[in-house]
């Protein structure tokens, strides 16, 4: 019998797509670049497969070289429809150094492609590339100067680079068109950060409470369940005791895989500033906005089938159990990053691991803290006025009294759960790192065991040259500035709804009342 083809095993994966089998996908498709490994179909649908299991390195090389293949056709026959396809998936992964490559290449070829400089300019943005990301969107509007989504994205970039009014003039004109519900609904969000820098403040809530109402018709927030996260807090909070918490705290560990570092807060607290800060230091590797702990609580699930919640399966787990689960993270972890989980200093680096703090004190006893903190009002605006990927937790901040009712349930859990935790954790504020930026982090180096390294003082260098997986990414490649404190009191008069809701939390971290 003939050996089965490179397209017998793409037929075979596509049908495995279609009956949303990912897992036998992904073999098919490995097996017909084994058969075929110059074949760009075989190379893109298997690296799409892999970073939807969550084997993001491999699969964004495959994606790479699925581009390389493309890129040589396209400059055998001029048409870049595929070799732009690949560019969008590296960008959807997160890998926007490949997607510039591919990008920059695809523009060349054809100068006539609209697409191809609009994924350009979304790549150099990604990458703190202001001018070129400007000179992209310029020349994608110059070829589709109808595209209003692109207006926005245009004034998005203006905004970045600090051209305020050129931005505020596009989105005006924008909005006196007439946009569709997301165009509108992207428009005045970016309108309102634009005032804000404008310190038209009398402006800005208009726009975003208009967002909010348009946000309601957008199905990709619609879909998402506003039930979830504040049902996980109320389990976690009745579940997890200084009993659970600690029942591995005496238990050894392989000395050859020590636990990672956990950096935690809210959304907007400060916590990329610190992971920029830590990330200079040569002995730390920062694994920025990555799925380990929640591979983690996949894995917990899959072990204890049955209904409960992640507290009750915990304590079901024995010892072989506990290092199972620690296994999954370091899988998960080597998938995303590979050789980095060697590092002397692993930096897990997802804000929202919050909520998940119980489970990472039972699974990582050994493991340490360090939880970011700052005025709960100028988190809320800053929640509430950025745009952030649609979640079961960011669908909280589309309306003002939304945000509030999210900070307030996490923040109380955290005080909850702070009072039981079994490892070490450290707490700081992020006014206190801007005003005394070196003793405040040189208690945090302290806590990690990590040297001062004075090169850190220049953080903002380091992040200006690679991409960032928060909204924070254009902050912290500028110097430390002082602006963003206290800049709540822009706002008094619209604190007066959710005062009450936020002010335990003012008094808690000793912010000024109000």
């Amino acid at each position: 019998m003939p050996e089965p083809t490179s397209t017998s095993h793409l037929q075979r994966g596509y049908a495995a797509v279609q009956a949303q089998d990912i897992e036998e996908a992904a073999d098919c498709f490995e097996r017909a670049v084994q058969a075929d490994p110059a074949d760009p179909a075989a190379q893109a649908w298997l690296g799409q497969c892999l970073c939807a299991l969550g084997e993001t390195l491999n699969g964004t090389a495959h994606l790479r070289e699925a581009g390389r293949q493309l890129l040589a056709r396209a400059r055998a026959d001029g048409d870049v429809t595929e070799l732009l396809e690949i560019t969008a998936q590296l960008q959807r992964w997160n890998d926007f150094p490949g997607a510039l490559e591919l990008g920059q290449q695809a523009v060349t070829i054809d100068a006539a492609e609209f697409r191809g400089f609009q994924l350009l300019a979304v790549s150099c943005s990604q990458l703190n590339r202001k001018s070129d990301a400007l000179a992209a969107a310029r020349r994608a509007l110059e070829l589709a100067p109808d595209h209003r989504m692109m207006q926005v994205l245009m004034a998005s970039l203006e905004a970045d680079a600090g051209l305020n009014e050129d931005a505020k003039r596009r989105l005006e004109r924008c909005l006196g068109e007439g946009l569709e519900p997301r165009e509108e609904f992207r428009a005045r969000k970016e309108l309102a950060r634009v005032l804000d820098k404008l310190r038209e403040y009398d402006r800005v809530f208009e726009h975003l409470h208009a967002s909010a109402r348009l946000a309601r018709s957008l199905p990709e927030y619609a879909a998402q369940d506003q039930t979830l996260v504040p049902g996980v807090l109320r389990a976690n909070k009745a579940g997890f005791d200084r009993e659970l918490l600690g029942r591995w705290s005496g238990a050894a560990f392989p000395p050859e895989r020590p636990a990672p570092t956990f950096l935690i807060g809210f959304f907007r607290s400060g916590t990329t500033l610190t992971q920029e800060v830590l990330g200079v230091h040569p002995d730390v590797f920062v694994a920025d906005e990555s799925d380990f702990v929640w591979a983690m609580h996949r894995e917990l699930h899959e072990m204890v089938p049955d209904a409960g919640s992640t507290a009750e399966k915990l304590r079901r787990l024995d010892l072989p159990g506990i290092r199972r689960l620690r296994e999954c993270y370091w899988e998960r972890a080597r998938q995303r990053v590979g050789a980095n989980v060697d590092r002397p200093l692993f930096l897990d680096k997802f804000t929202m691991n919050t909520i998940d703090v119980g489970l990472i004190n039972s699974v990582f006893p050994d493991a340490r803290v360090v939880f970011v903190m700052r005025d709960p009002r100028d988190v809320c605006l800053s929640c509430f006025m950025q745009l952030m990927v649609p979640t079961p937790a960011t669908v909280h901040m589309l309306t003002w009294q939304g945000t509030a009712d999210l900070y307030a349930q996490v923040m109380d859990w955290w005080m909850h759960v702070r009072q039981r935790l079994t490892l070490p954790f450290i707490e700081f504020r992020y006014e206190d790192a801007v005003a005394q930026f070196e003793s405040t982090y040189r208690k945090v180096f302290d806590f990690l065991g990590l040297t001062w390294d004075p090169r850190v003082a220049e953080f903002h260098e380091h992040a200006a040259r690679k991409f960032i997986a928060s909204p924070s990414r254009t902050q912290v490649a500028q110097p430390l500035y002082a602006t963003s404190v206290a800049r709540w009191r822009h706002y008094e008069a619209e604190f007066i709804p959710v005062a009450d809701r936020l002010r335990p939390f003012v008094e808690a971290f000793e912010y000024e009342p109000f």
